[in-house]
């Protein structure tokens, strides 16, 4: 009774070491992230519940799945042991149809080996997943996109068939100057963040627009990025399980041309130093150059050009979705802080 109850103690320990090993290696530990700051304006569309149809299952193609290869004997070739099959099958939801492609399997045997992780002894793409392996027990990760869940599997001597439910969904963004002024697809991208433990962790960095990124379901912050400079944008979307949820950004910014000129329409001077300063004297952005752009939120900035040790000073304002050329005027009569156009 006794040595039952202390084999019984062992089998504890061990797993739960196991487990231990397992979230060591499929965890990982994104940055914190800023607190959210006003000024987005967003525009949710949650689709339907997923079907064979919808992009959220079916991209990307399946593909075929590689099951586990079995040990085989030096002599004979054969598989050293008998194996069961173990079959897996993931949905969105509990009601929802099985996820026909996008799915990442992997198994990992429950005993960690000597370094004291759990060996990988199978993987596979796509939708269903088949593996056959040597009875004993086994954690299997299954991962859609960025939404993951971990299960314990217990093989003997029947076959074994699994669904998991992911409970995630799709996010898809979009980012507009002003209400409706297209923005060039490169000059964009978005980081997605959650909230763990009370704090912002990343999940997702530079996400292209119009690209569907799969998650767990839960509220997300995405943080929209144009121009490289100081046009940034933050909101809070929830992602429903099964659904896809489409959001438009609207940025209020555009993009700023910086000439020296000795006189109005002249040519640019090269090799000017530029400072852009916000109100307050902070410095924004600085580049060398004839005809330097930057992509600048709407507001009013300083600029400082130098060139040939000479200093001039002007000052200019940013209009949502109006693109325009800024001319410093490089001249030993203009009037400090006062830009000439």
């Amino acid at each position: 009774m006794a040595d039952g109850a202390k084999r019984s103690d062992h089998l504890r320990r061990r797993t739960a070491s196991s487990l231990l090993a397992l979230a060591t290696l499929l965890a990982a530990a994104p940055p914190a992230f800023a607190e959210p700051t006003a000024g987005a304006f967003v525009v949710p569309r949650p689709r339907p519940p997923v079907d064979a149809a919808d992009p959220l299952a079916t991209t990307p193609p399946p593909q075929t799945a590689v099951p586990y290869a079995p040990a085989v004997t030096q002599d004979t070739g054969r598989p050293a042991g008998r194996e069961v099959p173990l079959y897996l099958v993931a949905k969105l939801t509990e009601e929802g149809e099985p996820i026909g492609s996008g799915m990442t399997w992997r198994v990992f045997r429950a005993m960690a080996d000597e370094t004291g992780k759990l060996p990988l002894v199978g993987t596979a793409v796509g939708g269903d997943a088949e593996f056959r392996l040597k009875p004993g027990t086994y954690f299997v990760h299954a991962a859609f996109g960025k939404a993951g869940t971990t299960l314990r599997v217990d093989l003997m001597d029947e076959v074994v068939s699994q669904t998991v439910v992911m409970n995630a969904g799709g996010l898809k963004l979009e980012a507009v100057i002003d209400e409706d002024l297209p923005i060039d697809p490169a000059e964009v991208e978005f980081d997605v963040l959650a909230n763990v433990a009370g704090e912002r962790v990343l999940v997702a960095e530079k996400v292209e627009p119009s690209a569907i990124l799969r998650v767990a379901a839960g509220t997300y912050q995405v943080v929209s990025r144009y121009g490289g400079v100081n046009a940034v944008l933050r909101a809070d979307l929830e992602v429903q399980p099964g659904k896809l949820t489409e959001a438009i950004l609207h940025h209020q910014a555009a993009e700023v041309t910086l000439k020296l000129v000795a006189e109005p329409g002249g040519e640019a001077l090269a090799n000017t130093h530029w400072s852009v300063l916000s109100p307050g004297g902070d410095v924004v952005v600085e580049d060398v150059g004839a005809f330097p752009s930057f992509v600048l939120a709407e507001g009013e900035y300083a600029v400082v050009a130098k060139n040939a040790n000479r200093v001039y000073n002007g000052a200019f304002h940013v209009e949502a979705g109006r693109d325009r050329d800024v001319e410093v005027i490089a001249k030993d009569d203009a009037v400090p802080g006062r830009l000439e156009e």
